[in-house]
């Protein structure tokens, strides 16, 4: 290249070093024009996901799902591979709408959705997946929050907290529990606190003991406390067991220094 006329070398316009040149139009050198072409296919594969997670997301608005109602004769957007269905009915009564989603989504986030979609079951074979005992909305915020974190309120975190134990999707068992956490109040305490210990909840059990520790003088007169005495008398023999086992062991640093 060395020998080219002056006037036929044009340094690359891309890395600008003198060292690489070219006779083509376009003035890039070959390593500059690899990077480039790495760069678009890298940008192409962004826009695609970029598309398939719009196309998700204006499924779940309000216009979108009725757009995608069985009535339309569509289960969602056409890169999902897989439907949900809630055993529940949909939520103006009719037979609940398919819930869309990927397989490689599902099995990525749950063990269990894995175990049913990569052995030969009735799941895997139809591609339609029954969840038992769980509404359509829970579903589909359920299915939505793996693509995106969902937008909550008390009751939908506890109905996904409950399918997320179910499924051993910890993350989003977590995420419930953070934010069920963060509305605790004495008032919805002991509920919580009954809650997280049946669901096995345990970040939320340890928040909700504190905020009952903090107020035993008034546990008995607690609106929620008598009932829980007629209905779960058990739960509240724990109660009091989880209590003095957290006092003595707040209690033993103290004893152990007055020892010495």
């Amino acid at each position: 290249m060395s020998s080219l006329p002056q006037q036929m070398r044009r340094p690359c316009k891309e890395c600008c070093k003198d060292e690489c040149v070219t006779l083509d139009s376009s003035s890039t050198c070959e390593e500059c024009h690899e990077k480039a072409k790495q760069t678009k296919e890298e940008l192409k594969r962004e826009i695609e996901n970029l598309k398939a997670e719009v196309a998700f997301l204006s499924f779940w608005s309000p216009t979108g799902r009725h757009h995608h109602h069985l009535s339309g004769g569509s289960h969602g957007p056409g890169f999902t591979d897989v439907v949900l269905v809630a055993a529940k009915d949909g939520p103006t009564g009719d037979p609940s709408t398919p819930v869309p989603a990927d397989r490689a989504i599902l099995a990525g986030r749950s063990a269990v959705f894995k175990a049913m979609l990569e052995n030969e079951k009735e799941e895997s074979r139809n591609g339609t997946i029954k969840i038992s005992d769980v509404s359509y909305d829970a579903l589909r915020a359920f299915v939505g929050y793996l693509y995106v974190e969902a937008c909550l309120d008390e009751q939908m975190a506890c109905e996904l907290l409950v399918l997320a134990e179910k499924y051993q999707v910890e993350r989003i068992k977590a995420y419930c529990e953070k934010f069920l956490v963060s509305k605790l109040n004495w008032d919805n305490s002991l509920l919580c606190y009954a809650f997280a210990h049946q669901h096995n909840a345990n970040r939320l059990l340890g928040a909700a003991l504190s905020l009952i520790m903090d107020n035993l003088d008034g546990l008995r007169n607690h609106q929620e406390y008598l009932e829980l005495v007629e209905k779960n008398p058990r739960l509240v023999v724990e109660l009091y067991e989880a209590i003095l086992a957290k006092q003595k062991k707040n209690a033993a640093p103290k004893d152990t220094s007055a020892k010495q």
